[in-house]
């Protein structure tokens, strides 16, 4: 059955003349006669009575009506929907995004609503390593992460910016007159850091234990947001980067010296698949807000 078979079939019984419907859809009406025998063919019933040069239609034909009537409707909003997404006045976007990176997704989403209001945004927060087997599912349509991943076969990244990781603490915390802090010294100073698991807590421990750095971690959170809050207090510090605290005005970072840790963060796709042209369009914005 044929989208076109349909349509002659509708036009023919709103007209009860071949010729007529026919000569509106600019067809011959051999070939409309012929589409509207092998509709019935397949149907396996007559859709009209044939009565001289006259056509009438049957009760199947009645019947069928509405269907056909409605599977051209069903295909014609289909179309619409395809092309109101393409031009972004509907659809969802899935964002999977780690908690450092929280307070550039709050921007993004802000400038991305005002130009696409129409688009609904749901976003998931998790580790690096959950929000991937996500994204392995079509759970979550991109992920924004400080995970460096090598090219393989399962996922493809790319780099938005880089961000130093630094001391964040509160004005009233004692090291906060420093301009800079020594990574040695972070062994006197208390510390709340991200759990074991987080990405960010995985790369300072390697970086610890290769510059043998014992830090004084006292609080560990898989909680940013609360992190944070704890810092707030001025009783404990933390470490991330700068970019983690965009938006906190009551807490300030301070450089680490004596060691390399900046991060980068990356934007991840599952390759070799679709990608949401809403999905595109939110990627371009990051990278115009970040430069």
């Amino acid at each position: 059955m044929e989208l076109r078979q349909l349509k002659y079939f509708i036009r023919s019984a709103e007209v009860l003349n071949f010729t007529e419907a026919a000569n509106d859809l600019f067809i011959s009406q051999s070939t409309l006669s012929q589409q509207i025998k092998q509709l019935e063919d397949e149907l396996g019933i007559l859709l009209f009575d044939r009565v001289g040069k006259r056509i009438r239609i049957t009760e199947a034909g009645n019947l069928f009506l509405t269907y056909a009537r409605q599977a051209l409707q069903d295909t014609k909003d289909g179309k619409q929907i395809i092309e109101d997404l393409k031009e972004l006045k509907t659809g969802t976007l899935n964002i999977g995004v780690t908690y450092g990176l929280s307070a550039l997704l709050t921007d993004t989403i802000v400038s991305f609503s005002k130009l696409y209001p129409q688009i609904k945004i749901t976003v998931d927060f998790g580790t690096s390593e959950d929000l991937l087997e996500k994204l392995k599912i079509a759970k979550i349509d991109f992920v924004l992460s400080f995970l460096q991943l090598p090219a393989d076969d399962v996922f493809v990244s790319q780099v938005l910016f880089d961000s130093k990781l630094a001391l964040v603490v509160h004005p009233s915390h004692p090291v906060a007159k420093e301009k800079t802090i020594d990574v040695k010294d972070l062994q006197n100073i208390s510390l709340a850091l991200p759990a074991k698991g987080f990405n960010t807590r995985d790369f300072l421990e390697d970086a610890f234990s290769k510059n043998n750095i014992n830090p004084l971690v006292k609080v560990e959170l898989n909680d940013i947001n609360m992190l944070l809050q704890l810092v707030e207090t001025g009783n404990w510090c933390t470490i991330l980067t700068m970019a983690s605290v965009k938006g906190r005005p009551g807490l300030q970072t301070i450089p680490i010296t004596g060691i390399d840790i900046t991060r980068e963060a990356s934007i991840t796709w599952y390759k070799d698949v679709y990608r949401k042209k809403a999905a595109l369009a939110f990627a371009e914005l990051i990278r115009s807000q970040i430069h």
